[in-house]
């Protein structure tokens, strides 16, 4: 038999007994004649500039679950941080974030109680904001009918190698609704998407309501948590100063667009860092650390993120959208002025990132010391866990710098 086809029916056999999640875009291995290695041809690791991460979060927003929306907000930031330091052949993926409520009587019964209230983005600071106006309000909860909006209505990535999961946060049954979870978790991995399940309760009740069901069948993770357990904010020596940096960061940051948005994006960034820097300065310097990372871009907004990637940008954008003191310069002057700000923004994201590697190890060594007294996991805990060891699964390297 020839090398050939030996090695063609090991990767076939091999790859037969991975999960869909874990499988690799088709890759042909040739053996030429005369030489002694074989080579791997087809689809590269992935197509686009940077490799792509698409994460949705399906909250239960009825009445019982002020505590989990709490800790949303709480640990947002937190978790965007694993993102951020996620690598792909050196690469910093693009991440987007949706975010889905369902279970409120304030929806349309005619929607199933569900509402899309952010769609894909890569805004993070327009997610943060929706989390925060969100409002529980008793209803029933629709988790196969969500997960199902979910995967039909978002934009997902079409990147062979991109990560791509659901996280569904709730506490009733999660067979109720006239969608069936089991058809909407199929349906779900079919698309290469993950679904991971967090249970408000008990593992028993969990086990029960069959949410660990649910993350079996999509290859997700299954938790249990208290979401009434308040987040414990550990104070790091390095939150100071990368608050401090993080003030100095904002001014580098050159909106635009039409008059109206160039404010609301500059107000918005302000208002989501008092809203982080309201539940405890440790959850404003974790958003600090994100704002200084590859995780927090905000182009198509900012002329510093967008032109890093367009070199051509500011000979297509009107004078009127530009930031007011760059509408009266010459185009060299513009072009400076955007270098200028790059160039400080670069140098203040190296500082924070300097004293987030710091941070990540202090704050380390706290939990560790603090772990056998924090009782059940919180949100956050939940999906930081599944997403590293799923990032690490798709390909992705974790890294202690966030650049």
């Amino acid at each position: 038999m020839s090398r050939l086809i030996v090695l063609s029916t090991i990767i076939s056999l091999f790859a037969a007994a991975l999960p869909a999640s874990a499988k690799s875009p088709t890759v042909i291995i040739k053996v030429e004649q005369g030489e002694t290695e074989p080579k791997l041809v087809g689809d590269v690791p992935f197509h686009g500039k940077r490799p792509t991460v698409d994460v949705a979060l399906l909250l239960d927003t009825s009445n019982s679950m002020d505590g989990l929306i709490n800790q949303a907000k709480s640990q947002l930031w937190t978790i965007v941080q694993q993102f951020a330091k996620a690598k792909k052949h050196g690469k910093t993926p693009v991440l987007r974030v949706a975010l889905f409520e369902y279970g409120n009587l304030g929806l349309p019964a005619s929607e199933g109680y569900i509402r899309q209230v952010v769609p894909l983005t890569d805004d993070l600071d327009k997610l943060s904001e929706s989390l925060f106006a969100l409002r529980t309000n008793g209803g029933d909860e629709y988790c196969g009918q969500v997960i199902d909006r979910a995967v039909k209505s978002l934009d997902w990535s079409t990147e062979p190698n991109g990560y791509k999961a659901i996280f569904i946060a709730g506490n009733e049954p999660f067979t109720q609704g006239p969608v069936d979870y089991q058809d909407a978790c199929k349906l779900s991995i079919e698309r290469g998407i993950v679904v991971n399940t967090i249970h408000c309760g008990n593992s028993g009740e969990g086990r029960q309501g069959h949410w660990a069901d649910g993350a079996k069948l999509a290859e997700g993770e299954s938790f249990n948590i208290d979401q009434d357990r308040a987040v414990v904010q550990i104070r790091c020596p390095q939150d100071e100063i990368i608050i401090k940096l993080n003030t100095e960061l904002n001014k580098t940051y050159l909106w635009y667009g039409a008059e109206s948005e160039r404010r609301f994006y500059y107000r918005n960034q302000v208002v989501q860092d008092s809203n982080a820097a309201s539940l405890g300065r440790s959850v404003m310097a974790a958003r600090g650390a994100v704002k200084a990372s590859g995780g927090y871009s905000n182009r198509g907004r900012d002329l510093v993120d967008s032109f890093r990637e367009d070199d051509a940008l500011l000979t297509k954008v009107k004078v009127e959208e530009l930031p007011e003191p760059m509408q009266r310069m010459s185009s060299s002057e513009r072009k400076e002025y955007v270098e200028q700000h790059a160039g400080k923004r670069a140098d203040i994201q190296r500082q924070i990132a300097a004293h987030s590697v710091e941070r990540e190890a202090y704050l380390a060594k706290e939990k560790q010391r603090l772990a056998d007294e924090s009782g059940q996991a919180t949100l956050g805990d939940a999906v930081v866990g599944a997403v590293q060891k799923q990032l690490a699964a798709s390909g992705f390297d974790q890294v202690d710098a966030v650049k």
